[in-house]
């Protein structure tokens, strides 16, 4: 685990190295496109300033973006007194705890450390899952929290955001950005359109790679805290038996989710970053013994 959590913060950094060094090339183009480069270096000083911002804030916007609500104890005493005692067990502060109105099953975790973390669970989860099933849920999210997890989640949702929206204003301007462009070599605009075209991609899969091994590590911590990988087995079962797709929903955000929250379909399941629930539910009895 401790491993996993010094991983985490380097990926941090790395993915954040990655993200300005990306938008430095789309903002180059750019330049290149419009013939002012002075262009470039403001897209590449508002991309550090983006990098830092989102930081500080991209676990508040993620939560906007889902319509996530934050709840005191007397609006859901069971959910909250187990995620309490789940701190206090785990050693770690008490975390936000938030509600989102849907009758999707599914629970989410985002924040940028233990100390500024979120955690909650969508109305349908609540529904269907007995006390021992919401624990070994909210004990994965924890977990989440934990491993700093949820760091690298939260910098995934905003760079990649960022990235896919720099990368289609560039080939908007490529293509509708006049007819003054007869003294840019050809060789500019194919390099720059496999930039562009390539950026959001590459950017999506690290994301996605990252996210279904934390998966896994979340379900095998969140079973140790708990010592019942039964009870998370049960609980993904449920999901599994009842889960479909939530109502608010966003490829940029559905790495937060226990539960892939994005429609069923063959881009979905190719670039989904949850692992299938049924390798999860195999995992944990497979290796209950050694929990």
């Amino acid at each position: 685990m401790y491993s996993a959590i010094s991983q985490n913060k380097r990926n941090t950094v790395i993915i954040m190295a990655v993200f300005v060094a990306i938008i430095g090339i789309i903002g180059v183009f750019i330049g290149m496109v419009v013939k002012n480069y002075s262009l470039a270096w403001i897209v590449f000083g508002c991309s550090m300033l983006y990098a830092w911002l989102q930081y500080y804030l991209a676990g508040k916007l993620a939560m906007a973006m889902t319509g996530a609500q934050e709840i005191e104890k007397k609006d859901a005493p069971e959910l909250w007194r187990v995620v309490e005692n789940l701190a206090i067990a785990s050693g770690m502060p008490m975390p936000k705890v938030y509600i989102i109105d849907d009758p999707a099953p599914n629970a989410f975790a985002t924040g940028r450390d233990p100390k500024h973390a979120i955690v909650g669970a969508t109305t349908g989860l609540l529904e269907i899952m007995d006390k021992r099933e919401l624990e070994a849920v909210m004990a994965h999210e924890m977990s989440h929290v934990r491993n700093y997890d949820i760091r690298v989640s939260m910098i995934a949702f905003g760079l990649v955001s960022a990235i896919g929206l720099l990368a289609d204003l560039a080939l908007r301007m490529m293509f509708f950005g006049g007819d003054d462009d007869r003294d840019v070599h050809p060789a500019v605009y194919i390099l720059g359109l496999v930039v562009v075209i390539l950026a959001p991609i590459l950017a999506t899969i690290t994301q996605l790679a990252v996210s279904r091994q934390r998966e896994y590590l979340a379900d095998a911590s969140g079973a140790l805290l708990t010592r019942d990988s039964e009870g998370l087995a049960s609980a993904l079962g449920k999901l599994q038996e009842y889960g479909r797709p939530m109502e608010r929903q966003s490829t940029s955000t559905a790495n937060l989710f226990m539960n892939n929250p994005l429609r069923p379909g063959f881009f979905s399941k190719l670039f989904s970053t949850h692992p299938p629930l049924e390798d999860r539910i195999a995992r944990l009895r497979n290796n209950a013994t050694k929990m």
